[in-house]
Parts: structure tokens; sequence; C-alpha cells
């Protein structure tokens, strides 16, 4: 959808000559982005981003309704600046199983837009990084050389390790929360990084009430049934009566977690946090400490993001966060490292137990693949963000019984993480085509 956005900000740059002359769009996806498509609603997506749709502003509804529209007509009328546009949804954005092609990155697509006589006034080339993050080709040629695509942010507090996190947070007195606070507002207002950090959290809260409100069969033909709505009113049976369950916390951190990836399997807006298909592993830690653990607050929820962003950066900037780089370990083992370590810090854990917290969950994910089966964010996918969560409170927990010091290093399990999703086969690795995608039938 991003991409896509970007492609017409692009196109409406150029000269009036040139965009008045724009009748079609065409699009191709590759990669992963073409095994997985379907399943991942990549798509719809990049059709949404064409018709005009934003991910922060996404509404299901008026999205459903205006691809429908479009099925009908196979005409965009959205964008006054160009007049009608061509383009068949069924036929117009092809997927391409060619790795040889766009293959920079394994999440490759390509936008066109032509004339009547099918000339091509625009294309662009755009790589999903992981996490909601794109680039170009140049973008993206730039950022693997030597050369920086552009000039480092100077911030307060710049750190690009663990070690130098923790040295810096033990140097300046101030915890990684207050420091990453430093470094946003920084670059803009405290009003807005405030606003920010509620707006994402209400999205997720959001998210999380739909899927326990919410039941019936998931789209895309594997005939999965939504499970959170009906787990969560069994709990809450069962707390009006008195029955405490000695793995109540497990349940809990599951149905949240899961209620965000059915949404997510649905289409439903969801939090990429650090990936759509880990959406679910932040906010479920988040919503059961702010429900479930005494003297919680919602004055903490600046502090769990802040703390949680820092983990997801490291780990974003030192390996990756995307299943078609490094397999499941990148989402879903980055997703429980970043709850893991928000989670230590709300519980009053000092600057070495919140990196030994993210170390632990991070290092028992290490090796996981990403092979869903059917190419649907579904199985395993949704049970796993639940599993995800409990290793998260249980790294937290555990880091938070020890005095900070560990034979691992956050760094080093980061290292390892990369290491092994380059060692790691591709068909392990968001393509749908090995492990349990290829051994469970899809019927």
């Amino acid at each position: 959808m991003l991409a896509s956005l970007h492609f017409l900000k692009q196109l409406r740059a150029k000269p009036n000559e040139v965009t008045r002359h724009v009748k079609k769009f065409r699009g191709s996806l590759h990669g992963s982005l073409a095994f997985t498509g379907v399943g991942h609603h990549s798509d719809r997506a990049t059709i949404l981003g064409l018709l005009g749709h934003t991910p922060r502003s996404y509404d299901k509804k008026h999205a459903d309704k205006d691809l429908k529209k479009l099925e009908e007509s196979h005409t965009i009328t959205q964008h006054k600046d160009f007049g009608p546009i061509d383009f068949n949804p069924e036929t117009d954005l092809v997927f391409d199983f060619d790795l040889g092609k766009c293959d920079l990155h394994p999440n490759g697509m390509k936008l066109v837009a032509l004339d009547k006589h099918d000339n091509v006034l625009h294309e662009q080339v755009y790589y999903s990084i992981g996490g909601g993050f794109i680039q170009t080709e140049q973008e993206f040629k730039d950022s693997s050389s030597s050369k920086p695509a552009e000039d480092p942010v100077d911030v307060p507090y710049p750190f690009s390790t663990s070690e130098e996190m923790v040295n810096m947070s033990l140097e300046s007195g101030m915890s990684i929360a207050n420091m990453v606070w430093q470094n946003e507002i920084s670059q803009r207002s405290e009003v807005e990084v405030t606003d920010g950090i509620n707006e994402i959290w209400g999205v997720m809260d959001d998210c999380i009430f739909r899927g326990l409100s919410s039941e019936g069969i998931l789209p895309g033909g594997l005939k999965v049934r939504r499970r959170a709505m009906k787990i969560h009113q069994e709990m809450l049976d069962e707390r009006r009566r008195g029955i405490l369950s000695p793995m109540a916390s497990s349940e809990w951190l599951s149905t949240y977690a899961m209620a965000v990836n059915e949404e997510n399997a649905c289409g439903g807006q969801v939090v990429t946090a650090p990936t759509n298909g880990a959406a679910g592993v932040v906010p479920a830690t988040l919503k059961y400490y702010l429900e479930h653990i005494p003297d919680s607050g919602v004055d903490k929820v600046r502090e769990y993001f802040l703390t949680a962003s820092a983990i997801g950066g490291l780990i974003k900037h030192k390996a990756s966060i995307s299943g078609a780089e490094c397999g499941c370990q990148a989402e879903i083992g980055s997703a429980s490292a970043m709850a893991a370590a928000g989670l230590c810090a709300v519980l009053g854990g000092c600057t070495k137990q919140i990196e030994n917290a993210a170390e632990i969950a991070l290092e028992h994910h290490l090796g996981l693949t990403c092979d869903p089966v059917g190419g649907l964010v579904q199985v395993p996918c949704i049970e796993r963000n639940g599993v995800g969560a409990i290793k998260a409170i249980g790294a937290a927990t555990l880091a938070l019984r020890g005095d900070g010091d560990h034979f691992v290093s956050l760094d080093t399990c980061i290292k390892t993480m990369k290491q092994t999703g380059d060692d790691m086969n591709s068909k392990y690795k968001e393509t749908s085509l090995g492990g349990l995608a290829v051994n469970v039938p899809n019927c």
C-alpha cells in the first residue's frame, strides 16, 4: 500500500504533459510477495494503495466497497489529477514467480503507468524490507553500498548496538526509554511523539477488542475458525464463577495475541510491531500488563513502547525483521524480544536486565522458519503470536530474577539470527515452499 502511494506521489510530481496522458496502471509482485501474496493480502494492499487508501486511515468496510466497485468497472476514478485509469485487478496485477526478477530483496514489486498506446510514462521497482518499510530499487542499492542513501539523523543518544545502548544508559544515568524519548523529541515535538504513541496503542487496543468480538471462518480456503472470542468468553465466565486456572496467564496472553492476528488474517487494521505477521505479540503483552498485573497503569505505556522500539530498531539495523530474509525468527523472535524488553522496563527492570530480557526472548526463537500453510497468515502464524507473547513474559520475569549479568549478549544473538537467516534455505523464508506449508494439506 505504501509503495503504491509512493508511486502515485512520484507520478504527480511529473510535468502536467506527462500526468495528463496517464491512462493505465500495471503491476507485478515478485519473490515472496508472489508466492505468499494472496495469503498476505499483498495484492489487495497494492490495489488499495493505487485507489488512495492509506494504512493509517484504513477502514475495511470502505476498502471493500472501493474494491467491489473496481472489480465491476475496471476503472480507477479516485484521482482527478489523472482522470479515469484502466485497471483490471484480475489481469493487471501479475504474480511473477520468477525469483530472478526484482532480485535485490525477496520482497519485490514493480508498478508502471502507461498512456493509451501502452507507452511507459513512469515505472518504479520497490522492495518491502519488513515492518512496513519500503525502498525504491535505487534506495535499496544505496543502502546496501558503503555510501549512505541519506545523512544520518542527529540525535542526542545515538546507538547502533546493544552494548552502546547499555553503556550509554549506565553512563548517562538515563533509562533506555528516556534516551529514546530524547532522541524522538529532538526530531519532533513532545506532543507529536505522545500523540503518536497513544495512537499506536489505540489502534492496537481496538484491534484486540474487534478480535475478541468476532467469530466465524477466516477467508482463504483453509476454513480455519476464529477462536479468540470463544476462548475469551469462556475465561470471563470462569472468572465470574471464581474458577482460577493455573495456566490463566498463558491463556489470556494467547487470546489477546490471537485476536490481533485473526484480525490480520481478515484484512483488518493492525500495527506492524514489528511486522503484520507478528503484530499480536507486543499489544498482547501490554494488554496483559494493564489488565492483569497489580499496580500497572497507562502512564507506563510510553515507557513500554519506547523501550520496545529501541530493541526493534537494533534488530532491524543489524539483522532483519523480515520473514522473507531471515524466516520467522526475524518476525516473532523480534516481536517477542521487543515485548520482553518493554515489559521488563515497566516492571522496574534496570538497563542490563532489559537487555537480558530481549536476548532471552530472541535467543529462543533462533532458527524459526516462516512456512505459512497455503501462503496464508493463519497456520501456524496465529498461534505462534500467542506463544511469542508467552515467551516474552517468561524472558522478562527470568531476567528480573537476575542481576543483569548473563552469558550471551543481545548483540551476539542478533548477529547469530542474521547468520542463521542467511544460511536458511529460501523455501523456509516466507515462500510456502517447505516445512508445514507442504506437509499440511491445504484443504
